[in-house]
């Protein structure tokens, strides 16, 4: 459909170019000479692959991986205003988005909030994404729902106390073979347990409780990535004192999915981008963009440059 957009609109052919494949398709961008730059969106491994491969060809290369984005709700948070925000950031896309919050770290007593999270989230409606007031779409394959639901069942192996349960979610008839999973809220998580671990990239909000606020920041930023975070507050030292110290690289204050318009860089950082310069932004623009230094000297005609072993010319 892009292409489409992109090819009546005007675009020259050859401009824009849409290439399917797997392995072999990633290989040949990776190594193909005249292509200069690969920026990637995706999962770790592949990324991994693609940022090895393209450097080692001399490409540059720019790829953003997995994510797993906290909130952070403080007790002076507006209550239902976390709520909202949080259940529409971590299902919003049926949680496949590497923005998404997955994990929300309530402290002291904020954890009052999480069975009206809960309750929240099971107002959602499932359902395919034409249908007239669907909140939660399908998964991309069936492999992702099995992946997720797989996961959903390690919480529950693991101790995670399941509040809302999104496997095997009422949908709308005839949609019943649909790669669904609805809202799925834990309680108790603990770092560890798969579903804190690993970005799950379905609609599953793992609760954790801690007790002050700086161990709400000790735990994002002894998290691996770096994507974004979030904190709920109405008390302005402590918004500046989250900023100050946290590490991922995309702060929302009172904003769950901190990403503002193109302008601004996607400034995600530890383990949740390689290469040095990001997307979107003056960033991004540099990630495509050649420099080019052009030095150049005129002289009136009757002026003969002196000998100069220093090579910039006669001053």
């Amino acid at each position: 459909m892009l292409a489409e957009l992109a090819n009546d609109c005007g675009l020259p052919p050859g401009v824009l170019n849409m290439v399917h494949g797997g392995h072999d398709t990633v290989n040949f961008l990776c190594d193909d000479d005249p292509i200069r730059a690969v920026s990637f969106v995706g999962g770790n491994v592949a990324g991994a692959h693609i940022y090895q491969r393209a450097g080692k060809n001399g490409k540059r290369a720019q790829c953003n991986l997995g994510a797993k984005n906290h909130a952070v709700i403080l007790p002076d948070a507006d209550p239902q205003s976390a709520i909202n925000q949080i259940v529409g950031a971590s299902c919003g896309a049926a949680g496949q988005r590497c923005m998404a919050i997955s994990v929300a770290v309530f402290v002291g007593k904020a954890k009052e909030l999480i069975p009206q999270i809960a309750e929240a989230a099971s107002k959602l409606k499932v359902g395919p994404g034409s249908a007239e007031g669907v909140d939660v779409g399908p998964l991309i394959s069936k492999q992702a729902q099995d992946r997720v639901t797989s996961l959903i069942q390690s919480g529950v192996d693991e101790g995670a106390e399941l509040l809302l349960d999104g496997r095997n979610p009422s949908v709308p008839a005839g949609c019943e073979n649909g790669y669904f999973v609805g809202p799925t809220i834990f309680s108790n998580v603990k770092p560890g347990m798969q579903i804190y671990d690993i970005e799950i990239f379905g609609p599953v909000l793992a609760c954790v409780c801690v007790d002050s606020f700086d161990e709400a920041i000790k735990l994002v930023n002894s998290n691996p990535f770096g994507n974004g975070t979030a904190i709920f507050t109405r008390n302005g030292s402590a918004a500046r004192k989250f900023v100050d110290e946290i590490e991922p690289g995309q702060v929302g204050v009172n904003v769950p999915i901190p990403v503002p318009l193109p302008m601004f860089s996607f400034t995600g950082n530890k383990k949740s981008i390689l290469g040095d310069l990001n997307f979107y932004g003056k960033a991004g623009v540099n990630f495509y963009t050649q420099l080019k230094t052009v030095t150049s000297a005129w002289r009136e005609d009757d002026y003969v440059e002196k000998l100069s072993t220093a090579g910039v010319g006669a001053q």
